[in-house]
């Protein structure tokens, strides 16, 4: 769990980076596209993936394809979301993701679900819905396109999670994986900004290294948790959605001077809950 714990501090980390250079003028997609390449470099350095010997019969290209677009692509629905539907349907939309997660590790990983278990994952999702519709009085109305983006948040965070657990099967195939999809994520994003005639501009370069380095140690540890708990996929994926909301939280009270309301009291108590009983699972 304390890798879960750390995983989903990098992924707060993230938001916080992002909300704070939107203020401050930054460029988000090039943000984006600069992560991705420091991203690859953290992970040759980390995993060490033996790429002078890529066998092209047995590289999941597909996986590395996938994974290589998904990846900059949702941090631009997610952007996108956000501006057409609103933040809290973007935040529902992006956290019950893991509802789509959770039926991926019973039918596709043949997960064994026991009673505390769902006692845990019940009270996540209920802490996730609590402290969202605490803030419903900021919810704006979706457009058709804000639907289309909303999906695309829901169906896209799941999908990240379900390839980033499907690398963890790979054996000696994992790092190699990873480490070709961030470069792919790094080449897709560069193409997408010049065939957009973006203004280039030296900030974004450093706040896109710096933002690297934490999405990376949020996917590191949180593959790395996959990795130690690969008959509990559940477990990782219901911990993290979890703790990112509570630690959200947190984050909207003491940084953002957001205020506490009952609703959001007793999701962080649910919340809590959830994640001792996940904690006692393991």
């Amino acid at each position: 769990m304390t890798l879960i714990f750390a995983a989903a501090l990098c992924s707060v980390f993230v938001s916080i980076l992002l909300k704070f250079a939107k203020k401050h003028g930054y460029d988000a997609l090039q943000m984006i596209a600069w992560n991705y390449a420091i991203a690859s470099v953290m992970c040759f350095a980390w995993f060490k993936p033996d790429l002078a010997h890529i066998s092209i019969a047995d590289t999941p290209w597909w996986l590395i394809a996938v994974l290589g677009m998904v990846l900059p692509s949702i941090f631009l629905a997610l952007a996108k979301s956000l501006q057409t539907a609103g933040i809290l349907k973007t935040e529902i939309a992006q956290r019950l993701s893991v509802v789509l997660s959770l039926l991926a590790a019973y039918f596709l990983f043949q997960e064994q679900f026991s009673q505390l278990k769902i006692i845990g994952i019940i009270l996540g999702i209920a802490a996730v819905l609590c402290i969202l519709f605490a803030h419903s009085g900021q919810e704006q109305v979706a457009t058709r396109k804000g639907s289309l983006f909303l999906l695309s948040v829901w169906v896209g965070y799941a999908l990240v999670d379900i390839l980033l657990k499907y690398t963890t099967n790979l054996g000696l195939q994992f790092a190699v994986s990873l480490n070709l999809s961030f470069i792919f994520a790094f080449v897709i994003s560069i193409l997408f900004l010049i065939m957009s005639k973006t203004v280039w501009q030296v900030k974004n370069l450093y706040a896109g290294l710096f933002l690297g380095l934490l999405n990376f140690a949020n996917i590191a540890l949180y593959v790395k948790a996959h990795l130690l708990l690969k008959d509990s996929p559940a477990v990782v994926f219901a911990g993290m959605n979890i703790l990112v909301v509570l630690f959200g939280v947190v984050a909207g009270l003491f940084i953002f001077k957001e205020k506490l309301k009952i609703s959001t009291i007793l999701g962080l108590l649910l919340g809590l809950a959830g994640v001792l009983c996940l904690s006692m699972v393991i």
